[in-house]
């Protein structure tokens, strides 16, 4: 099925408000007229919104969203750990004050597939995995990739950083909008930038349903989608007519993302504790990760998929041909022989965890400049590597051992008392193996 093939093609007849909005600012003061557009112009924007290269387009109008209303009972369990930026007493409000934009009415909202194709956690692990579960073993992925230990990065992390990759599409589709809409308008893209909810927006939206793993899902494509969105003051014909409700809920009584969570971080259906989520703990989470949660970790160093692997939504890949999301092929230092220091190729699907824990500071911003790892910070990712090498060593042969042993010896003097506790704490591991 085309993406989106089917959402947005209405027939709303057009109605215009008899108060224009006026917003002021520096100079004279801006009018934008409330006028709701038809079906043809929704349409327009979603075939634009393709032919730009995204896989889903849809629009909401700007509201107050239910279930935004259950947020402070979740901030108030604690759940959202260290993410102080969660509770911003801005995000329940409407994306109108959330983006700055008085008289903004519509959202738009854009999703892009990032699936590519090389296997997902559970297949790289199939050794570790049964039919009805996925739950890591010896190490977990590290433990079925072969050769020396080696560490998993979530899949959306493997290319260019999604924040510019989607921004600028963004970007250019509110330049189209300028060229089709002579109107004056105002717009602004967001891309995980502001305090606004963009799976709650894509739900109303009608690209799919929030799962109980809290991700959305599309029927078709599952999730692996990233999301952004344009707010706008001009008011388009909604995706979904006021009568019908958002895409159903298909989970059904399927709990296999709850049962696969190593960490039981989905401590029920639809209600995630970040602070037991790997990707929290190995992006969000800054210090000393609990020791009660760094076996589960397994040998995840940035992020995590389970919960989407296992996803039966998931099983039919749709998977991406853009580049921009393939792992990245780096160049690093191997051995001096004959004094010559050899290069190797190191990629970001399934690194090495020996060359991870390794890396200089200088050269953690050399190779993810540009990439949405830098989100963990230099001592986060050696952190992470040193936790995935300590539950890698019942995997070690004995010359592994001595290598890794070495490293860890050298990182537990390290200066920074947050990478010196974990080596530590791995090597103790190492040494009780």
């Amino acid at each position: 099925m085309p993406p989106n093939s089917e959402i947005g093609r209405l027939s709303i007849v057009a109605f215009i408000s008899p108060r224009p909005v006026v917003r002021s600012g520096d100079g004279a003061a801006e009018v934008y007229n409330r006028v709701m557009l038809g079906a043809r112009e929704t349409e327009w924007i979603l075939d634009k919104a393709r032919s730009l290269g995204f896989s889903l387009c849809g629009v909401a109008p700007v509201a107050e969203f239910p279930e935004l209303e259950r947020l402070p009972e979740w901030l108030a369990r604690g759940y959202a750990g260290q993410m102080n930026y969660l509770a911003d007493p801005r995000r329940p409000a409407p994306a109108s004050r959330l983006a700055g934009l008085e008289g903004a009415r519509s959202l738009i909202v854009c999703t892009l597939n990032y699936d590519t194709a090389q296997p997902h956690t559970a297949e790289a692990a199939a050794s570790a995995a049964s039919s009805s579960s996925y739950r890591q073993k010896d190490g977990g992925p590290a433990a079925a990739l072969g050769g020396a230990p080696r560490g998993w990065i979530s899949r959306y992390a493997w290319g260019d950083d999604y924040h510019r990759v989607l921004g600028e599409r963004l970007e250019r589709l509110i330049a189209a909008m300028r060229e089709e809409f002579r109107e004056p308008f105002a717009a602004r893209a967001y891309v995980d930038t502001g305090p606004i909810a963009e799976r709650v927006a894509a739900k109303h939206a009608g690209l799919g349903w929030l799962a109980k793993n809290t991700c959305l899902i599309h029927p078709e494509l599952g999730s692996w989608l990233f999301l952004g969105l344009v707010v706008t003051t001009i008011e388009f014909a909604p995706s979904l007519p006021p009568e019908q409700p958002p895409q159903p809920d298909l989970c059904g009584q399927c709990t296999l993302c709850i049962d696969a969570c190593p960490t039981q971080a989905i401590v029920e259906p639809y209600v995630l504790d970040a602070r037991r989520c790997i990707s929290y703990l190995t992006i969000e989470h800054r210090g000393s990760v609990p020791e009660g949660l760094r076996a589960g970790i397994g040998a995840h160093v940035f992020g995590c998929d389970i919960c989407q692997d296992v996803c039966p939504y998931n099983r039919k890949r749709a998977v991406t041909m853009e580049t921009v999301f393939q792992p990245r092929l780096l160049e690093r230092k191997g051995e001096t022989r004959n004094s010559k220091i050899e290069k190797r190729q190191e990629t970001l699907y399934a690194p090495s965890l020996e060359w991870l824990a390794a890396l200089s500071e200088e050269e953690y911003r050399r190779i993810f400049r540009g990439s949405a790892i830098k989100r963990t910070k230099y001592q986060g990712l050696v952190r992470n590597a040193c936790v995935a090498l300590g539950n890698a060593t019942a995997t070690l042969d004995s010359a592994a051992r001595t290598r890794i042993g070495a490293l860890l010896e050298r990182l537990s003097a390290s200066h920074d008392s947050v990478i010196a506790e974990h080596a530590a704490w791995a090597l103790d591991r190492l040494r009780q193996r």
